[in-house]
């Protein structure tokens, strides 16, 4: 059976850990050629060496997604070195502060947006510029579970990750007529290093993250990026401006 990806040049940011590099590394063994973009470049080698011991195709590139021209770069690059890009996976994200409203930082909820919101804006600009001169492309957003419900204390998260769907349905609905493809993944609770991050290992926090999924227990990294490998693959063909939720049952409650 033909692998997901085969030969197709697959962007993703935010690779360097986390969702990002476990769809790197699915990437590349369903045969695409990787671009592994990271803010941390070692983190980004790193992974991109690891697709290559496997026998993958991957290279590291590095990016900050708040800096619009990166973007553009960035995919003038792979153009040049790949001759196309076929598929983006806008995965880089920060979790931002915890607290009330009132009490939130301007400063800190200008960043979040900057980064989650905007880096996603900019990366599609760029990415959909590149897919239309080429006839076509398959686009994935990571929203959250924050993109489709609120929680308390997160509402920078809460209003970028929301703001990522509103895009990519609007997007979807403008470019589908033309060969693009674009969909959101909104994973539930997953153990990655921005988790750990909010956890800060206390075992209080942890087991209460895991009771809100109906499953009982953290997500896993590739389990997300099985969800994300398929929409950007011509398997998911008739899927366009989708919210797909994996998220162990936390939004059917």
């Amino acid at each position: 059976m033909q692998r997901l990806l085969e030969d197709k040049v697959v962007l993703i940011t935010g690779a360097g850990s986390g969702i990002g590099r476990a769809t790197a590394l699915l990437a590349g063994r369903e045969g695409a050629r990787v671009i592994v973009a990271d803010v941390a470049m070692e983190q980004a080698e790193a992974v991109a060496a690891e697709i290559a011991h496997a026998g993958g195709n991957a290279v590291a590139r590095r990016i900050d997604v708040a800096q619009c021209a990166e973007h553009q770069t960035l995919v003038e690059q792979v153009v040049a070195t790949q001759g196309r890009l076929d598929a983006a996976f806008n995965n880089a994200g920060v979790p931002g502060p915890v607290a009330p409203l009132l009490d939130y930082d301007d400063t800190e909820f200008s960043r979040v947006l900057e980064i989650n919101l905007k880096g996603v804006w900019y990366g599609m600009k760029a990415q959909i510029r590149q897919m239309l001169a080429q006839g076509g492309g398959a686009l994935v957003n990571n929203s959250s579970i924050g993109g489709l419900v609120g929680k308390a204390g997160i509402s920078g998260y809460t209003a970028a990750k929301h703001g990522v769907l509103g895009l990519t349905r609007s997007s979807a609905l403008e470019y589908a007529s033309q060969g693009i493809r674009i969909n959101a993944i909104c994973p539930g609770i997953i153990k990655t290093p921005l988790y750990d991050s909010v956890i800060q290992g206390d075992p209080v926090i942890e087991q209460h993250f895991q009771s809100l999924q109906p499953i009982g227990r953290w997500g896993r990294p590739e389990e997300v990026a099985e969800a994300v490998v398929w929409l950007l693959s011509d398997r998911a063909s008739l899927v366009h401006g989708h919210a797909m939720a994996v998220d162990g049952g936390f939004t059917a409650a």
